[in-house]
């Protein structure tokens, strides 16, 4: 008995210094990020920004992957149900908040399933519209809806999306009736936008500036409450005529639940990081984005003031779960 007991507490020390092991050398092989949108979209953007500069700081290969569909829902269980291992993760987007609000099951609870690891970006939306639209200006265009109710469509990256419900709260607080349009992912509802084949969306910054500054679309009003890096000359939309309007995108980096405060200390440090490297922030402000970097507290409390914000627009919206 004594010789088993022996071996129990020799094979529980070996076990105990090689998770410790582990987690000291924490990450050796490829890390993989999530991404529950298409491509071209600015989670996707902000994830293969921040990747080199993670891959660099780790020391193994930071991959981004993609996995569109049902809302970001499937991108989302494949992390919450991932080991937690810190080799899945996920680059989380507003829709985490938004969700429980939108649709009866969610396949994850995000403040139970996921530990919040920092936000990495926080932008506007942009309120655009194809230059074929006659409309100049925010007025302009609240103004050619009214006259036009139910017929002119808007386009989004899904149900339940950030420039869904950024456009539904401006339907509500301006009492306009338009038509939704939901793609998946805001790459796919943009590259429409530019065709002309949709004539309005509300986009992030980063889906929508290359295409603003080379006149391919017209921007109306950035959704923040102060108007965005790189993109001064557009106005809000509080200040353009709706006033009290306000609706931010974020993104951020999760990982699943349980996943150890070694590993999540450590993708921390890399994010933060990553967010200080020069080009990087240049880029991102360039492009209308801001660099975060919270704490892991610090998003967790954010995650969930934003949960409580959209339950009550989805609300007023008078949305229905599905």
């Amino acid at each position: 008995m004594n010789k088993i007991n022996n071996l129990l507490i020799s094979a529980a020390m070996l076990g105990a210094t090689a998770l410790a092991h582990a987690q000291v050398n924490y990450p050796v092989r490829a890390v993989r990020v999530i991404v529950p949108s298409a491509p071209g979209g600015g989670t996707d953007i902000s994830a293969r920004i921040i990747a080199p500069q993670l891959t660099q700081f780790l020391g193994q290969q930071v991959i981004v992957e993609n996995r569109a569909g049902a809302g970001t829902m499937i991108g989302g269980e494949a992390v919450a149900r991932a080991a937690p291992d810190g080799y899945t993760l996920l680059m989380g987007v507003s829709t985490l908040a938004i969700n429980p609000a939108m649709y009866k099951k969610v396949p994850y609870e995000a403040l139970k399933d996921f530990a919040p690891i920092s936000q990495a970006v926080a932008l506007s939306n942009v309120l655009t519209v194809h230059p074929s639209l006659p409309a100049r200006n925010l007025k302009e265009f609240i103004a050619l809806v009214k006259s036009r109710p139910g017929q002119v469509n808007f386009a989004s990256a899904g149900v339940g999306t950030s420039p869904h419900l950024s456009m539904e709260l401006l339907l509500v607080m301006a009492k306009l009736n338009m038509v939704h349009v939901p793609y998946k992912g805001s790459g796919p509802g943009v590259t429409d936008l530019v065709a002309g084949h949709v004539p309005a969306m509300m986009p992030n910054m980063l889906s929508a500036q290359p295409h603003i500054k080379t006149g391919r679309l017209r921007a109306l009003g950035v959704t923040g409450t102060k108007r965005a890096p790189g993109a001064e000359d557009i106005p809000t939309i509080a200040e353009a005529g709706v006033p009290g309007y306000e609706a931010v995108q974020w993104y951020g980096l999760l990982a699943p639940a349980a996943t150890s405060r070694d590993i999540i200390t450590k993708l921390h440090a890399g994010v933060v990081r990553a967010l200080q490297n020069p080009e990087v922030r240049q880029r991102l402000l360039n492009d209308g984005a801001e660099p975060v970097g919270s704490s892991p507290e610090e998003f967790t409390n954010y995650l969930r003031a934003e949960t409580a914000k959209w339950a009550k627009v989805v609300q007023a919206a008078g949305i229905k779960p599905e």
